[in-house]
């Protein structure tokens, strides 16, 4: 594919790695001349110096050749222009834009975008998913990261493994013997930092990151069976009361009404601003690096606590303090992956990371075939993928068994009319059955090929 990506922060950066790297022909537009020079200088892309919103740039990164322009500057509005331009002069066919401010993202206004004012194919609002991903956590606190299927269905979930793991040593064809009733399947290992898809054979080990497939309704019995607390946390401490830390607390309002919800802001002009905004909401003014503001804030009795501040490290640290003063759990949001190796040995239960919910999202238009769903995992090494099944797709008819999948590929549920299969050797995919694909990132190609047409069409 032809594709532009306007914008080379760490977004647009992000993007153009991942799919340069798939030997699509990217060119990334930024009118800042040292990052620019830093993309030329790491990805074998092209470069152009200048504003996407204006149609000269435009035309020389060739828009009228291209199959897509993924707009992810710091401007909502040069992102969208970039693509009305993109589709009136040039008619690009898939439009992506990025926007931040919640005065573009308010219900009341979403008409704007859907009466197809803006030529815009997918709105992306890195904050709704950012509040999204912390509201899942509330629902089972000691999960690392939780991602959904197919309206809930199916739940990816990711554990980190204690040495009071009662599984430890266990090969994983076992799994169902001690738990018949379990409803899951581990599909991606991560130890000491190298990542691999297990078989059947593979044991589990303390400190391990493991990725499990589950169906939502057993979610209870597989955290147990991991040894994790399963009890839904009630009382929330939300560190930080930016636009991130708002759409949190108001999600969290609307989708765990039982919740207790108790908000630390430092600016106190601002937390006063929050106390009008929000509905049930605690909200108090402080430092949340302070003992006293926590102690306040009651963070002894807290069940999770969620460090949301434009800062990793005030993040980091306050997550760390939080733990240390009884707090049951903590969750960062980080933007950048330099804490990622050291998180778990710090004490922080789990990481939430915009610039990789931003380009999941981005990712869903850019997968061949009928996707409904994409998750980019740990920077980009891995994917999970939820498609269609169509009825050219050389999987279709045959056991699983007879059709083996190249190494580092796993299938880990089908959903069909509704109803969840756990896959085995005998399962047989029929034509329209939901397939959620566990892959690393360098098998996408073959996995897009696998799913898409059949053999004969090579």
């Amino acid at each position: 594919m032809n594709i532009i990506i306007c914008g080379a922060g760490e977004v647009g950066y992000d993007i153009a790695r991942l799919l340069s790297d798939e030997k699509n022909q990217i060119s990334i537009i930024d009118h800042d001349e040292e990052r620019i020079e830093q993309v030329s200088n790491k990805l074998d892309v092209r470069t152009l110096i200048g504003y996407a919103s204006h149609p000269n740039i435009l035309k020389e990164a060739e828009a009228d050749k291209s199959d897509m322009i993924i707009a992810v500057t710091q401007s909502d509005e040069i992102n969208m222009i970039s693509c009305q331009i993109a589709q009136i002069l040039f008619s690009v066919p898939i439009k992506i834009a990025r926007v931040r401010s919640e005065a573009y993202n308010l219900k009341e206004w979403k008409s704007l975008f859907d009466a197809g004012l803006f030529s815009i194919d997918a709105l992306i609002s890195p904050e709704q998913e950012v509040a999204k991903s912390f509201t899942r956590l509330v629902a089972v606190p000691g999960a690392k990261d939780l991602i959904s299927f197919d309206d809930d269905l199916v739940r990816l979930i990711e554990i980190n493994l204690a040495d009071d793991c009662p599984v430890l040593n266990t090969p994983l064809n076992q799994l169902t013997e001690i738990f018949p009733d379990l409803g899951a399947r581990v599909v991606y290992i991560v130890r000491n930092e190298i990542g691999f898809v297990p078989n059947k054979l593979s044991e589990m080990q303390s400190g391990d990151d493991i990725y499990v497939m589950a169906e939502s309704n057993r979610t209870e019995r597989v955290m147990s069976a991991f040894g994790k607390e399963t009890a839904r946390a009630r009382r929330i401490v939300i560190i930080g009361g930016g636009k991130t830390g708002i759409r949190v607390a108001k999600s969290i309002e609307d989708n765990e009404p039982q919740s207790i919800i108790t908000l630390i802001e430092s600016n106190k002009i601002r937390a006063e601003a929050i106390a009008d905004e929000l509905n049930k909401s605690v909200i108090l003014n402080g430092d949340a690096l302070d003992k006293e503001i926590l102690e306040e804030a009651n963070i002894a009795q807290a069940d999770f606590t969620f460090a949301v501040t434009g800062s990793d490290e005030i993040n980091t640290l306050s997550s760390i303090l939080a733990k240390k003063y009884g707090c049951h759990s903590s969750a960062a949001l980080l933007s950048e992956n330099r804490y990622s190796p050291f998180i778990s040995s710090l004490g922080i239960d789990a990481v939430v990371n915009p610039r990789e919910l931003t380009v999941s999202r981005i990712l869903r238009h850019v997968r061949k075939g009928k996707v409904f769903q994409v998750q980019s995992l740990r920077d980009g090494e891995a994917e999970v993928i939820e498609l269609e099944a169509i009825e050219t797709s050389i999987l279709i008819g045959v056991p699983l068994r007879d059709k083996p999948l190249p190494d580092g590929v796993a299938i880990g549920a089908l959903i069909r009319n509704k109803s969840v299969i756990l896959p085995t050797g005998s399962t047989t995919i029929e034509v329209g059955d939901r397939v959620i694909v566990f892959t690393k990132h360098d098998l996408i190609t073959e996995i897009e090929k696998i799913f898409s047409v059949g053999i004969g069409f090579y």
